[in-house]
């Protein structure tokens, strides 16, 4: 076991009481590393984001959150393992990786994987032990293993003690395979979010639930980890919400759900609970939040400052078979242009997200986009184009038609990036489009006309808040 060393990475001070002797185990030093950053392959569209900010601002807030579940498995460690928090935006700082370890856990997504690897291999040649999970590790599992790490695929929280145990006697497995053996949301453990240095973050992050009704074909999110859409008992994210009040008085939380709101009782007896709370925060949601009065006006009351709505397209082309267990999506197209402004007439801005390229879409998409928001005025709106991640049903639908440019271009899972061959438009027709698209939407008076439509709106609803 190497020296302790002091400096940024120094082990911070651990305040327990001695174990029993019976009782104790193995103190373990362990650091939780995440791959964070955010990633684009076109340097084409880098460039525009040095010009476009409004372009990367989602990107930039999605690649600053810091990693919830690695959070998560710090917080089910026991007390007497010491227990660190990293970022890795990139590489440049691999040699200033802390070496007084004993156990390393890495969380990346698929754009930052092979970077995760190297990070794995560096720990590998200090003879250190490396576990890898998420959403990337759990489809590809003997990718991990092959640089040396062992493999969590699954919910972490479910083999996370089997991994403890086999680290403290020093024999971990290659796999730890937590798939049928669903997770209970009610054991969760509270995210270990004092290990953060909150002045980096302008938003941290809570989960009421996990995975998603829809089941979309593109989504590589916690569907992949559960079959089921549960949720947290509320009492538990009262306390994760106070927790971060503790450390950050008036905190930004951004709710770590796929599709938050699908059970309507539980939000209304929570919100009021929030209200309380006085934060702000934002949630990713579906449509059907807009037939609901009262939904919408306690969220407003308990501080929704945004939510992020995935409409995919502006019209029914490249909707049919997007969500693999029904249409959903596409018998609701009629009702988008009303449920933003009821949305937003409320107090809440919608961030409208669109994927360009889906099957069925022409490249008459790139202007049937543009004059829909020209028309509906969502403060805010997301492009991408149709990401093939591994183990989403798109990338086995691709991968079997023959229509992956690419195999393993893992470092073009980045959203923007095109890595496969539309139906209906060239791979470069796609990339372009998205460009041109991105340069209308994120100009200034683009967005100046959005955001003041929706200043508008609030001024017309007197009991809102300013």
């Amino acid at each position: 076991m190497s020296q302790s060393i002091e400096g940024p990475f120094a082990w911070p001070a651990v305040d327990s009481q001695p174990m029993p002797v019976a009782a104790r185990t193995k103190e373990l030093r362990i650091v939780f590393i995440a791959m964070s950053g955010l990633r684009a392959c076109d340097p084409e569209l880098t460039a525009l984001g040095l010009t476009l900010p409004g372009f990367v601002e989602r990107s930039r807030s999605i690649a600053s959150l810091p990693s919830l579940g690695l959070l998560t498995l710090a917080g089910m460690t026991p007390a007497q393992h010491q227990r660190r928090y990293l970022e890795m935006p990139d590489l440049s700082g691999i040699d200033q990786l802390p070496r007084d370890v004993d156990l390393v856990a890495i969380s990346s997504f698929s754009a930052q994987i092979e970077e995760a690897y190297q990070v794995a291999e560096h720990y590998r040649t200090l003879r250190i032990p490396v576990v890898m999970g998420g959403l990337h590790v759990t489809a590809l599992p003997q990718e991990a293993i092959a640089h040396g790490a062992a493999a969590v695929v699954g919910e972490g929280e479910s083999v996370w003690r089997d991994v403890l145990h086999d680290a403290e006697r020093g024999r971990l497995r290659p796999l730890y395979d937590a798939r049928g053996a669903e997770f209970n949301l009610a054991a969760a453990p509270m995210p270990a979010y004092e290990l953060l240095d909150i002045a980096r973050y302008n938003r941290i992050t809570v989960q009421t639930s996990r995975g998603c009704p829809w089941r979309c074909s593109f989504c590589a999110s916690s569907i992949l980890l559960t079959h089921k859409y549960k949720q947290k008992p509320a009492a538990q994210v009262l306390a994760e919400i106070d927790h971060i009040r503790s450390l950050w008085p008036r905190p930004f939380i951004e709710f770590a759900d796929d599709n938050s709101f699908c059970h309507r009782a539980y939000w209304k007896a929570l919100l009021p609970e929030i209200a309380k709370r006085q934060i702000k925060w934002f949630a990713e949601s579906d449509l059907a939040i807009h037939e609901d009065d009262e939904l919408l006006r306690l969220m407003r009351e308990a501080g929704c400052v945004e939510v992020l709505i995935g409409l995919e397209s502006p019209t029914s082309e490249g909707l049919d078979g997007v969500e693999t267990k029904c249409n959903w999506k596409l018998s609701r197209v009629p009702q988008y242009r009303d449920a933003i402004r009821r949305i937003q007439a409320q107090g809440i801005r919608v961030n409208a997200c669109f994927v360009l390229g889906l099957d069925g879409q022409t490249t008459r998409v790139f202007d049937q986009v543009l004059d829909f928001v020209a028309e509906a005025l969502p403060f805010d709106v997301q492009v991408t184009v149709p990401t093939p991640f591994p183990g989403t049903p798109m990338f086995a639908q691709l991968q079997r038609e023959g229509r992956l440019l690419a195999d393993r271009a893992w470092e073009r899972c980045t959203l923007f990036d095109v890595n496969f061959r539309p139906t209906h438009m060239s791979p470069q027709e796609l990339a372009a489009g998205l460009r041109q698209m991105i340069v209308a939407l994120y100009s200034d008076e683009a967005t100046a006309r959005r955001h003041q439509h929706f200043k508008a709106l609030r001024r017309q609803t007197p009991s809102m808040a300013a």
